[in-house]
């Protein structure tokens, strides 16, 4: 068997992703103390747990802001570097049915792309996202963990934190129903209990990324956005995004292994003979 091997290398956090005979085979993650420990880690426990010797690898492809550590073939298999952008757009399209969308990757910031007509371009970005999360979670929660503070935020009152347009106004503005969000944490008293002040920072996050995709497709004409990284996982994101289709009269899209498509897009990179794969030597 063939395999086509795409590798997103973080900070801390690797995500692994295959294409075996057309189809995704088993992505997972590993997070370590260094891009470079977690790479190998990743990949060995991939090649173990798939039960894949070096021999069946076709092609390995690097991606992340971790892979400009490595400088050499991994185990002397064929490894090659392709822009994470690129991987971004090639796996956020993927399987998609969609010619006319914007990449929304949601990140330790967020990025944007625009896809028209098969030609992707970066259009932007912002340093809202994951790394905001667990920042404003270890200040005001003493926590790190974004699973526990995504749990936490199940039970919370947003009213409590937010200030929403009924409480400034007795009737709907235009386009603006009574619920929506005024000011985030605007309403927010300084003995605000945990769980709503977790409700409050999931949905300040996830809501400033859905605005700002919105503005940015604004002069595209373009009404899908598909969201792809790790915040897809939390449990608020499709009630949250769900909301802003409403608001906005736009379309998110999740894909299944949302959060893998980058590693997913650098594979994909190969079989479509990107021309701005780096080969290793």
């Amino acid at each position: 068997m063939a395999v086509i091997i795409g590798i997103d290398v973080g900070g801390s956090t690797t995500k692994i992703a295959g294409i075996m005979d057309g189809e995704i085979k088993s992505p997972m993650f590993i997070t370590a103390a260094d891009p470079v420990t977690s790479l190998f880690g990743a990949f060995g426990k991939y090649l173990y747990d798939n039960h894949i010797a070096l021999t069946d690898i076709e092609q390995i492809m690097l991606t992340g802001v971790g892979s400009a550590y490595i400088k050499e073939p991994l185990y002397g298999c064929s490894t090659a570097k392709v822009d994470e952008f690129i991987s971004n757009a090639l796996g956020a399209q993927y399987q998609s049915g969609l010619d006319r969308l914007i990449v929304v990757s949601m990140g330790t910031g967020t990025s944007f792309i625009r896809i028209e007509n098969g030609v992707s371009k970066h259009i932007g970005g912002m340093c809202i996202g994951g790394g905001t999360l667990q920042g404003l979670s270890r200040l005001l929660l003493k926590s790190h963990d974004i699973h526990q503070v995504a749990e936490l935020a199940k039970i919370g009152d947003l009213s409590n934190i937010d200030l929403q347009i009924q409480d400034i106004c007795n009737q709907p503005l235009p386009d603006l129903p009574l619920n929506a969000t005024a000011s985030n944490f605007g309403k927010a008293e300084s003995n605000a209990v945990e769980e709503d002040i977790a409700a409050g920072i999931v949905h300040m996050v996830l809501q400033t990324i859905g605005s700002a995709a919105n503005l940015a497709g604004l002069s595209t004409g373009i009404k899908d956005f598909v969201l792809i990284g790790n915040l897809t996982q939390l449990p608020q994101c499709r009630l949250i995004f769900e909301s802003m289709e409403e608001l906005y009269h736009i379309r998110f899209h999740i894909p299944p292994y949302a959060e893998y498509r980058t590693a997913l897009g650098a594979a994909l990179s190969y079989l479509q003979n990107e021309k701005s794969i780096i080969q290793l030597k």
